[in-house]
């Protein structure tokens, strides 16, 4: 069914009622169209090519891109951090034809999206020394379960059959049934997909010429030329239409009267607000603030939570299994520096490094290095406030062993 001009069989000499009985009838072939179903959008249409959805994962994936990598080991004292060829490797180079950025945000998109909750990375090796890590892509990727309960799995690439053990398998969202896989956000955001893919569907349709709004001319004749479609034509041919977009028509006063009538708009329809509450939904489920898919404000605090919840949950993930799948001592763990990513300014990092400087527990260069400036000589040790000596020498000081 399409959108036809309303024909009116009645001369009416009142313009106004006449525009009354136009827009009555578009209005009510618009509402035709949408419960026959002629403005529903048909076929499918995965996930990733979403675009509200594309943007709430990528939001996430680019965030875990920038996260550092560090191989920590475990110590009586605390842990901390070792610098080694491994961790160079994991932090820096973990692909010979990628960046640590595009290496992790791949293995995140995977997780999140065009994975269904899974991403597997095979690793390379040379002389048993890790030689590079390999993103495969989930289109290459199944899982078979090894005997009919579902406890162990099996992974094929292109159809070459591989243990598991072999390989790094990031999941999330374990399934309920088989935990070693996940699961993704597939089943939840399904509706939702559907829900904006019609609403950009009818936008759309509103948009294209036939929804346009018609116009009535008034003519103040009643030749034969006005009883015959060709006459009308040749109306509309010599008055009407134009060499150029945009110029203006030029009609006879006495003979013509031209209006407009607009049928129902977007904002009628609440259209505006449904692409709104559906894009919040779609936030929510992907676990992003609304305002990263264009929705509302930017909110310092909402992007923080969002930092220390979705993404440190994604690189929870991904360092466990990195750790897992690569670490052989027992002492040792690779860590995400999620803190960076948070957003804190200037005067906050000054106020909080100048706290723990003065308490002794950092030096003047690890609160340099924090605010991106090259370390100073003479920065390295541990300072108090008590005349800001070094932190091993407080004691010796004369007023405490007796002196003046």
């Amino acid at each position: 069914m399409k959108l036809k001009i309303p024909t009116i069989k009645k001369r009416e000499t009142d313009t106004e009622a006449l525009k009354n009985e136009v827009k009555k009838q578009v209005n009510s072939q618009i509402l035709q169209l949408i419960h026959d179903g002629d403005l529903k959008c048909a076929g499918y249409t995965s996930l990733d090519q979403d675009p509200t959805i594309i943007t709430a994962c990528q939001a996430i994936a680019a965030l875990v891109g920038l996260v550092s990598w560090h191989i920590m080991e475990n110590t009586k004292n605390g842990d901390r951090r070792i610098k080694n060829e491994l961790s160079r490797k994991i932090d820096i180079n973990p692909n010979s034809f990628l960046t640590r950025a595009d290496f992790f945000e791949a293995i995140a998109m995977n997780m999140l999206l065009y994975g269904n909750g899974n991403a597997v990375v095979r690793p390379h090796t040379e002389d048993g020394y890790l030689r590079d890590l390999e993103v495969v892509p989930m289109d290459r990727v199944s899982f078979v379960p090894d005997n009919p309960l579902g406890y162990g799995y099996w992974i094929y690439i292109d159809g070459i059959k591989y243990d598991p053990r072999d390989l790094l398998h990031f999941r999330l969202h374990p399934d309920k049934n088989q935990p070693w896989k996940g699961t993704g956000i597939k089943v939840a955001i399904k509706d939702v997909a559907n829900n904006l893919k019609q609403a950009a569907h009818t936008e759309n349709a509103y948009l294209s010429s036939e929804f346009k709004p018609p116009l009535i001319v008034n003519v103040n004749a009643m030749g034969e030329e006005f009883q015959s479609k060709e006459g009308r034509d040749k109306i509309a041919e010599d008055y009407l239409k134009t060499s150029k977009a945009g110029e203006p028509w030029i009609i006879p006063a006495e003979q013509m009267n031209v209006t407009s009538v607009k049928p129902l708009t977007l904002q009628d329809l609440a259209i505006s607000d449904t692409v709104k509450m559906n894009k919040e939904t779609a936030a929510a489920i992907v676990g992003v603030p609304a305002f990263l898919v264009g929705v509302g404000d930017f909110k310092k605090d909402e992007y923080n939570n969002f930092i220390q919840t979705k993404v440190k949950e994604i690189v929870e993930k991904i360092q466990q299994t990195l750790t897992k799948g690569l670490i052989l001592s027992p002492d040792w763990y690779i860590k995400g520096n999620v803190w960076a990513l948070l957003d804190w300014d200037l005067q906050q990092i000054t106020s909080v490094f100048t706290a723990m400087g003065d308490r002794g527990w950092v030096t003047g260069n690890e609160a340099r290095d924090r605010i991106n400036l090259e370390p100073k000589e003479g920065l390295d040790e541990l300072k108090v406030l008590e005349n800001y000596i070094p932190a091993d020498m407080s004691g010796n000081q004369s007023k405490l062993i007796g002196g003046n």
